[in-house]
């Protein structure tokens, strides 16, 4: 082969790589053309949802340094339920029965079967008393005793309802509530 062959061969291959080369920067900098107008945008978006979030958490804090600020009340309202709704263990049952048998008076129903069953809350120096009754009246009158429940000065929580029997009006249900004495 000649040298003037070689050469042309030669400079063939260096412009089809010099071609191919600049052919790859242009793709990378179309590429890097489009990146660059994203990127702000994306930026954007991002930062903005980073300023919704510390706002969100920033309310938060705030909410909780609310809270903070009003358990001391919290704790002299917790002392005062437990002093003026919860009975003291001493005399709380002769209360419960006198209580429960003034409301079902006020009430106009009768009550019979009346049972207690205490528990200790554990840490709390509680007992938990459950009270178990069969209670007999008109519709009205069950209605009253509840509603008398709801008002009471002490602290019930009515678990359940069953009814035992029905007759001609005078309805017979077992009533299931539950309280607390301080120990």
């Amino acid at each position: 082969m000649s040298g003037k062959s070689k050469s042309w061969r030669w400079k063939l291959v260096v412009k089809v790589a010099l071609g191919c080369v600049l052919a790859m920067d242009a793709a990378l900098i179309v590429v890097s053309w489009q990146t660059a107008n994203e990127e702000p945008q994306v930026q954007k978006m991002e930062r903005d949802r980073l300023a919704a979030k510390a706002k969100l958490l920033a309310a938060d804090v705030e909410k909780g340094k609310k809270i903070e600020k009003h358990l001391p009340d919290v704790g002299k309202e917790c002392d005062a339920f437990y002093q003026n709704n919860l009975l003291p263990e001493a005399s709380g049952y002769s209360t419960l029965v006198a209580d429960l048998g003034q409301m079902a008076k006020n009430a106009g129903v009768q009550t019979s079967g009346v049972s207690f069953k205490e528990q200790a809350v554990k840490d709390r120096e509680l007992n938990e008393v459950t009270i178990t009754a069969a209670v007999q009246g008109d519709y009205q009158g069950l209605v009253r005793l509840i509603n008398e429940l709801e008002h009471s000065p002490h602290f019930y929580v009515l678990d359940g309802l069953t009814l035992a029997s029905e007759s001609s009006g005078n309805i017979k249900l077992e009533v299931a509530l539950r309280t607390y004495l301080r120990t």
